[in-house]
Order: C-alpha cells, then structure tokens, then sequence
C-alpha cells in the first residue's frame, strides 16, 4: 500500500509560481514512479510530469522549462516547482504513483496505469 499526500496549492496571479508538495508512504517498490496529474474542469486529466526512479524525468510540452521536480529522499517528499504559471495552469493537481521503473514509467502516461492516488490540490491562477 502507499499513501500520497499532496499540499501547496494556492491562488495566484500569472507569472507566479507555486511548489507543491507530494509525501510519500508505504511500499517503496509500488511508488518507484512518481507522476503529477492536472484536471481542468469539465476535462480528462492529463499528465504533467514524471520521475522515475532512475532520475529520468518527463514534462508535458506546455509546461517545459516551467515546472520541474525534485525529491527530498530523506522525507520522502516530492516536490513540482512551478514558475510562470498562466491562467491555462489552472486545474486541480494530483500525485500518483506506479511501479514502473526508467522508460517504462516516462512512457506510460494515462491514469490507468497510475494505482495509488493522492487526494488532490487546488491550483488557481488569475490573469
């Protein structure tokens, strides 16, 4: 089992920037891919990034060169930097998990292949 908690969503104006937080629990083996989902309302979510356990990482081409991870181990907390945010940013957030390690975890990105969940983190930017 693993156990995802999300924080630091927020409101702000276009241009700011925000870090979220994901902490960790639970079976290492089952969260050696850590991904972060968005969903706009009225939308499908959509994959935002990923790290694999390998270091490897993969960002959706909207938010390149804007958004990017890192990981306190010692916490076992994820962290997605977001900077330059714009309005198009607007969405609720969500960690998730998967037992996928390198490639694999970079390649697969629908939900369906995600099994543990966190409970999700408003983000809101206003133009």
């Amino acid at each position: 089992q693993v156990h995802l908690v999300e924080s630091g969503g927020g409101s702000v104006q276009a241009g700011g920037s925000l870090r979220l937080s994901c902490t960790a629990s639970g079976d290492t083996y089952s969260r050696r891919c850590m991904a972060w989902f968005r969903r706009e309302s009225g939308k499908e979510r959509e994959r935002v990034g990923v790290i694999a356990s390998d270091g490897g990482t993969w960002y959706l081409d909207s938010v390149k060169g804007r958004f990017t991870f890192s990981q306190d181990n010692a916490k076992n907390t994820l962290y997605l930097q977001m900077d330059r945010l714009k309005p198009e940013d607007t969405a609720m957030y969500y960690c998730a998990a998967a037992s996928f390690e390198g490639a694999l975890c970079r390649a697969y990105g629908g939900t369906t292949n995600y099994r543990y969940w966190g409970q999700g983190t408003q983000v809101t930017v206003s133009s």
